[in-house]
């Protein structure tokens, strides 16, 4: 049975990837040097230099040094070894009058032949290192090499056999044609606004312009016209591929070709890929895979004779599954875009080809792409399907359409370099938006705004040739200049005129610019309303209630929602969520603050957190609604603190000088913070906070069987508000003054005996109604709980308070026995 080889440009390589996101972005600096001339400088200046004025350098390292220490030896005689029936010892001769003994196990090691010796010292491309060693008691001054220790085959019988008549002494360099490499590792995340730098022609661009040298335009009108002209007629290309306007296609070029012959690249091809850390699979995905590194625009090669019909590119339409290169079975989804025949999808655009239309051993016509794709749509499917390949991570950093005709021709080239029998079938097709119909992106600036806003004088010569080395064409009308943004630089990099002046200062080098602080004028900083509250709230919280800020992920998942016994928001799903964990926008705060508890209560016996954050509810008349909300959150390993959370959340209502008030339950009016018949509220301890009358906040504890499901042994409680209705209202900063009072206040402690499943808030409520103007407030002081658990002892602190007289004890009396008298007749007797 036949080998079959599938071959698709980068897109098959990448997928072989566990993690794209460990794709390193390599730069070889022998093929930047086709394009530019780069100075004879030290590999870690070359690196700084570029750091300081493009894209930070992660590492520079120098490649291929092996080729010029390893040299031809002839083997003047072989011995056995003394202590091994399967090693030998080779005599060998460098033609330097020196004999030097090599032990070697390679079978066809003998007497008369010339091989490639490598000396102690070298390090050889697998990354091993020669050093002095004793080989079964035996000095080895070096090894005799195989192809594939020199790297140039994956695998070999013995040692390489050199022709003859080579002199002694030669190096590999000059017999392989190598050449010694520099390579940078640039960080992918410094070029995400880049699209340009993708590959070697930009990052070639930018060298030349750091180093004051000429770019070399290999690919101009004038090669085009060379290419152009062995094109045939266009009516006689066998594929016209049709873009449907609701597609993620913005333009796609075709190419057929024949007489193709697939097979292994040659040593230049597999050098250059290998540099930048790819291997070489076959001549035709090794020339897509070099053209997409070389000008940066990925492209696909297809099986003509795989495709049924003409091509189509459109939205899949329904939900299916499609086999992609690297053999894994992807569910997508109706708007996915795909590139199909008349009978099944072939391509997922922009992301992977399929399995069924790959070239293998025996393709001899094929079909080249070059296409751009819409960036937010190739990232939203890459993401669903967790499928980032080069080629996806190219197209979403947004690229320039019109280079897409430069790389279809510069793909057919390359194919047509390494298949000589290659012929183009007809001429390029093209579908999609009107490129001539793009309007190029004028900026306006002036060479003194440029130097006012740098710092640092420069002259306008230098200025106009910087532009014009990065590819921007300037129209000088006095100081004035209309700078013309080239177009792989206008899809999402430069937009306005302090880009322009970037370009420049990091070209001329932010190091040689001295730094002072900037002439601003100095005005305070007007914070809205909102912003306001949340500050003081944030000031309360820290200082006086002695709580925690967290920020819990405003993203949830549906276990989360689970364990917490609330609904699953299956409306609020994203279409693109990259963890299961944080796939759905949350409808409460509290899930999330019950897991900071169980995090901190492992550490803690007693804590107090505090959030302000967003939550999304459902509208009356909008798909979703975001209100900001308060949440308070105290746990306790011995008790419950609903009491301390009461007392928080009434000091805070007051700090703000809110219109609030506690109440029970109301059937009439929904609690917009939480649903009181949520199975985690307490049945016993809660009570809704008031603003304006309406509640929109609550005092409550956790239910035991919910703290349980988050692992939290403990007691927590809850005070939560939500301030969308209030909180972009003008907080009164008035502090009404009140003198220190002259006479002493009263208290009066009494214990009253409730039913377990009386609220306090409704104690609280009957009390309040109480007619004495000398009761300046009353609160809850402790909860006793007895065995009978039908029953609570609450005591309550009323504080009495007399502006203008001290109160007697008579008076005091009369005013303790109207609180108990009310309270009895509500039905909550004193505790006897």
């Amino acid at each position: 049975m036949a080998l079959t080889i599938f071959a698709i440009s980068t897109v098959q390589i990448c997928a072989l990837c566990a993690n794209s996101e460990l794709i390193k972005m390599l730069i070889s600096i022998d093929w930047i040097k086709d394009f530019t001339t780069i100075p004879d400088l030290d590999p870690k200046a070359i690196g700084e230099r570029f750091t300081l004025g493009t894209a930070e350098v992660e590492d520079v390292i120098s490649s291929g040094q092996y080729w010029q220490q390893i040299k031809v030896a002839s083997v003047v005689k072989t011995a056995p070894h003394p202590e091994a029936d399967k090693l030998q010892l080779a005599t060998i001769d460098l033609g330097d009058g020196q004999e030097r003994v090599v032990v070697c196990g390679a079978a066809n090691c003998r007497a008369g032949i010339k091989t490639p010796y490598a000396p102690v010292g070298v390090t050889l491309p697998g990354g091993l290192t020669l050093e002095p060693k004793k080989i079964r008691g035996v000095l080895s001054e070096g090894m005799l090499c195989s192809e594939e220790e020199l790297g140039t085959k994956d695998t070999s019988e013995g040692i390489l056999e050199l022709p003859s008549d080579l002199r002694l002494g030669m190096t590999m360099a000059e017999y392989f044609e190598e050449t010694s490499d520099i390579i940078i590792d640039v960080d992918n995340k410094s070029l995400t606004h880049r699209p340009d730098l993708w590959g070697h022609y930009g990052i070639a661009r930018e060298f030349s312009a750091l180093f004051d040298s000429e770019l070399k335009d290999l690919y101009g009108a004038d090669w085009q016209k060379a290419m152009e002209a062995k094109f045939g007629d266009k009516k006689d290309s066998p594929l016209n591929p049709k873009v449907n306007s609701d597609s993620a296609c913005l333009a796609y070029f075709g190419l057929s070709i024949d007489g193709v012959k697939v097979g292994e690249s040659p040593r230049w091809l597999k050098r250059r890929l290998e540099a930048v850390g790819l291997r070489s699979i076959n001549n035709i995905v090794d020339a897509s895979n070099y053209v997409m590194l070389e000008l940066g625009i990925p492209n696909h090669v297809f099986d003509r004779e795989s495709i049924q019909g003409d091509l189509v590119i459109e939205r899949l339409g329904k939900s299916d599954t499609f086999t992609t290169l690297d053999e894994a079975e992807r569910a997508l989804i109706e708007t996915d875009t795909v590139i199909r025949d008349e009978s099944k999808p072939l391509v997922l655009a922009g992301i992977m080809g399929g399995l069924n239309s790959g070239v293998t051993e025996k393709t001899t016509k094929v079909f080249l792409e070059a296409a751009n794709w819409q960036a937010a749509q190739v990232r939203r499917t890459s993401t669903r399907l967790g499928l980032r390949t080069d080629s996806s991570q190219r197209y979403e950093k947004t690229l320039d359409s019109t280079l897409c005709y430069r790389t279809l021709l510069r793909l057919a080239e390359v194919i047509m370099q390494l298949c000589p029998e290659a012929k183009i079938v007809g001429a390029p097709t093209y579908d999609g938006a009107d490129l001539s119909q793009i309007k190029p992106l004028v900026i306006e600036t002036s060479y003194a705004k440029i130097v006012k806003v740098l710092g640092h004088e420069i002259s306008i010569e230098q200025v106009m040739n910087i532009f014009e080395a990065l590819g921007f064409v300037v129209e000088k009308s006095n100081d004035s200049m209309a700078v013309t943004v080239p177009s792989w630089r206008a899809t999402k990099d430069v937009e306005c005129e302090a880009d322009l002046i970037e370009e420049i200062g990091r070209i001329v080098g932010y190091d040689n610019i001295t730094p002072f602080s900037p002439e601003l004028a100095v005005a305070p900083v007007r914070l809205t309303p909102t912003q306001t509250m949340h500050r003081k709230i944030k000031d309360f919280m820290s200082l006086h209630a002695n709580a925690f800020e967290v920020m819990t992920y405003p993203l949830v998942g549906e276990s989360l929602l689970k364990k917490a016994s609330m609904d699953s928001y299956p409306a609020k799903v994203l279409v693109n969520a990259l963890s299961k964990d944080h796939d759905r926008m949350r409808p409460s705060i509290v899930p999330g603050i019950l897991e900071a508890c169980a995090k901190n209560a492992k550490n803690s016996d007693q804590f107090n957190l505090f959030e302000i954050g967003r939550v999304y509810l459902d509208g009356k008349n909008t798909y979703c609604e975001e209100h900001n909300q308060i949440v308070v959150a105290s746990f306790s390993k011995s008790a419950t603190p609903f009491l301390e959370v009461s007392n928080i959340a009434q000091r805070m209502i007051s700090y703000l000088q809110l219109p609030a008030d506690m109440g029970p339950k109301n059937p009439k009016f929904k609690n917009l913070a939480i649903d009181e018949e949520w199975v985690g509220v307490h049945p016993y301890e809660f009570t809704n906070v008031r603003v304006m009358g309406r509640p929109f906040g609550a005092i409550f504890s956790i239910h035991p069987l919910v703290l349980r499901q988050f692992k939290i042994k403990g007691h927590v409680s809850f005070f939560i508000l939500d301030m969308h209705a209030f909180e972009d209202k003008p907080v009164k900063d008035k502090t009404s003054y009140k003198p220190l009072p002259k006479f002493p206040s009263s208290e009066f402690d009494f214990t009253l005996n409730l039913s377990a499943t009386t609220p306090v808030g409704d104690v609280l409520t009957a009390l309040s109604k109480v007619k004495i103007k000398e009761l300046v407030s009353t609160k809850v002081l402790d909860v006793f709980r007895p065995e009978d658990k039908t029953k609570k002892y609450v005591t309550f602190r009323a504080i009495f308070q007399d502006p203008e007289a001290t109160m007697n004890g008579d008076l005091l009396k009369g005013f303790e026995s109207t609180l108990i008298s009310t309270a009895e007749k509500a039905g909550y007797p004193l505790r006897s």
